[in-house]
C-alpha cells in the first residue's frame, strides 16, 4: 500500500477494494468518506457488517437468504405455492422480486455446474430441488438462470432431471449470451418471466 496513507487508512483502503467493482479508488473515497462521518455512524456500520455476517443464513426450504430458519418468502401465505422459480443465487431472487410481476416461490441452487470451477451438481441444492418438484402441489418450475455456457449447461441438466415430475419453462431474454440477471432492468425481468416457454 502506498506510503501516502497512514498504516490504519491504508489497511481500511485495502479491505475495502476486496469488495466486488471496489476498485483502488472507489475504496480511498470510501475510506475518506468513513473517516469524516460521526463515530456513531461508524459504529453503526461496523455493527450492521457483523450482524449481518452473523445473523444471516440460508433458508432451510429454498436457500435464499434469511435471518431466521425460513425466509420471508417461504413464510408469505399469499405467494403461489404451485410455482416454484429456480435461480443460481439470492442475487437473481432479488432481482426477480424488484420486477413484482413474480408471485410464487423460490429454488436457490447456490451456483451453477461449472467442471472448469470443480462444480458439479453435487455441489448445488438438487437434491432438496428434486424433493420439492415431486410435491403435487407444484404445478411448474420455472428455471430462470443467466445465458452464459454454464447456466445453459446447468438449464439443460436440471430440465432433464425435473421433467418427470411437472412441467418446465424457461424465461425468455432479452439478455446477451453471457449476460447477468442482477444487472437488467426490471422491465426485461419481466418480459422474461412473460415470455418463458416449455423446456426441449
Amino acid at each position: 500500500m502506498s506510503t501516502v496513507y497512514t498504516r490504519p487508512l491504508a489497511r481500511l483502503v485495502e479491505q475495502l477494494q476486496k469488495l466486488p467493482g471496489v476498485g483502488p479508488k472507489t475504496a480511498q473515497r470510501l475510506a475518506l468518506h468513513i473517516l469524516k462521518r460521526p463515530e456513531s455512524e461508524v459504529q453503526a456500520l461496523a455493527h450492521a457488517l457483523l450482524d449481518a455476517k452473523q445473523q444471516v443464513g440460508q433458508c432451510s426450504i429454498c436457500f435464499h437468504l434469511a435471518a431466521e430458519p425460513t425466509c420471508e418468502i417461504c413464510r408469505a401465505p399469499n405467494r403461489d405455492e404451485a410455482t416454484l422459480c429456480v435461480v443460481a443465487d439470492s442475487r437473481d431472487v432479488i432481482a426477480l422480486e424488484k420486477t413484482r410481476e413474480y408471485r410464487g416461490k423460490y429454488h436457490v441452487l447456490g451456483g451453477l455446474i461449472s467442471p472448469m470451477d470443480g462444480i458439479g451438481p453435487d455441489q448445488l441444492t438438487l437434491q432438496a430441488l428434486i424433493r420439492r418438484a415431486s410435491q403435487p402441489a407444484i404445478q411448474e418450475i420455472i428455471l430462470a438462470i443467466n445465458p452464459s455456457i454454464e447456466g445453459e449447461t446447468t438449464t439443460l441438466y436440471i430440465g432433464q432431471l425435473l421433467k418427470p415430475f411437472t412441467r418446465v419453462t424457461r424465461i425468455a431474454f432479452g439478455l446477451p449470451m453471457g449476460g447477468d440477471l442482477e444487472y437488467a432492468d426490471e422491465v426485461t425481468l419481466a418480459r422474461a418471466l412473460e415470455g418463458r416457454r416449455e423446456l426441449d
